[in-house]
């Protein structure tokens, strides 16, 4: 069932509901619509991404005997996930400055949560120039790939499987983060509204103008996300996912709003997938397409992206996709970064109408939601983001019915200043 009901509500609704609350009580119907009846809605509150929730604390889960959520999925010829719960990307600030590489706080953060199926770790800069958020990681030289490693090797030892998310953050970064001072983007469209980012300097300033990519730059652009996948590979990650969501750079030149170019990466819907299509070819070259990801957000308006096309867009996005093999396709069904309503919204149950291969859902997904979605074919997993901050591990404590620790305080989800504080202090499961 494809929700729509954000065209189809009379106006005396519109005005008592907002588009928000509309959208969301959609994507639910259709959840429900395609799961079966047999799950309970009592766990706690498991997935908006960075967006601070209540977790209840005193109550106990239902049973999970039996859940599909707590059994193996292999992707592509022969990548064993123990899991369907994997860990969300989650951009934590706990990465030095200076060399943008791991240290042993992020091999530790990291190995506590090899619980999950799959870890997808933190947005990863393919470049100098795709840095824009501080203490944020890189993967472009040997250094980063070395610390990467670590990382990488301390999940395999606990049986996990971890992919790196690869990024560039073009309009949405600060030219401080690079030394040619630079901000770049599809066209040469500030980010809309008042807000502020972060320099290099860790200071709040107004986001800046960026420059329009030329037509001979893309390709430099296409070879950093090959050369990082190279470094992936070298560093044992078991794959990559391409971050095409949340108003970055590739979705920049995915959504017209943003992509105003008149050359072949502009204009049909064709051409603004171009760049997107030429990435993962680029990197399909260094790995099988089944250890390669894509994560989607056609319903959000975090970075300031939205468009009314989009519901017609992003099937086009996903069926071109489709024919490539990929390991699977990641999609932001949820509201955790706003809904744009600018169209009728796109759900998990969508996505797999047009993407043949695994789908992987993510926000605002209990375990029970999450049961359902897998259960009637909506979704082949789940990511969950912020319960993964407070609670390492997630996957054991749904399969023992148990609830997660409480949120930690808001500050310490992306302040550098915290250090250990609110990252690896949490309480595990006691045996």
């Amino acid at each position: 069932m494809t929700a729509t009901a954000a065209n189809t509500a009379n106006a005396d609704d519109k005005k008592a509901v907002t588009p928000l609350a509309l959208a969301e009580q959609e994507r639910q119907k259709a959840l429900d619509a395609a799961a079966t009846d047999t799950m309970t809605n009592n766990s706690a509150d498991a997935g908006v991404d960075g967006i601070v929730a209540t977790v209840p604390t005193k109550s106990t889960e239902t049973s999970s005997a039996g859940f599909k959520l707590l059994t193996p999925l292999t992707l592509g010829d022969g990548l064993t996930l123990k899991n369907r719960v994997v860990m969300a990307p989650l951009t934590r600030a706990r990465i030095d400055p200076v060399s943008r590489a791991p240290s042993e706080i992020n091999e530790i953060y990291y190995e506590q949560r090899a619980g999950a199926g799959l870890i997808i770790t933190e947005a990863t800069s393919v470049s100098e120039q795709g840095h824009g958020w501080f203490c944020a990681p890189g993967l472009y030289n040997d250094l980063q790939a070395d610390a990467w490693s670590k990382v990488v090797d301390r999940v395999h030892a606990k049986g996990g499987k971890i992919f790196v998310q690869l990024w560039h953050m073009g309009r949405a970064g600060h030219p401080s983060f690079n030394a040619k001072n630079e901000l770049v983007s599809a066209s040469a469209i500030v980010m809309p509204g008042d807000g502020l980012t972060r320099n290099a300097s860790g200071e709040a300033v107004p986001y800046e103008t960026p420059r329009a990519l030329r037509t001979d730059e893309v390709a430099a652009v296409v070879e950093d996300f090959r050369r990082s996948t190279e470094l992936a590979k070298c560093a044992g990650f078991d794959g990559v996912e391409i971050h095409a969501a949340n108003g970055y750079l590739i979705d920049q030149f995915l959504q017209s709003v943003t992509n105003q170019r008149t050359d072949q990466y502009g204009g049909s819907f064709e051409n603004r997938a171009r760049f997107l299509l030429e990435i993962v070819d680029a990197v399909k070259s260094v790995w099988p397409a089944d250890r390669i990801g894509v994560r989607l957000a056609p319903n959000g308006r975090f970075g300031g992206v939205g468009c009314p096309d989009n519901a017609d867009f992003f099937p086009f996005v996903m069926e071109k996709l489709s024919h490539l093999g990929l390991a699977y396709l990641a999609i932001l069904d949820g509201f955790g970064f706003g809904f744009h309503d600018q169209c009728h919204l796109l759900t998990a149950c969508d996505a797999k109408q047009h993407f043949k291969g695994p789908v992987l859902a993510n926000c605002s997904y209990t375990r029970d939601i999450a049961e359902g979605a897998i259960r009637s074919g909506a979704a082949d997993f789940v990511s969950f983001g912020r319960p993964f901050i407070s609670t390492p591990d997630v996957a054991e404590r749904f399969e023992r019915g148990l609830v997660l620790n409480a949120d930690a305080p808001y500050e310490a989800y992306w302040d550098p200043r915290q250090g250990a504080k609110g990252y690896i202090d949490f309480t595990p499961l006691q045996e």
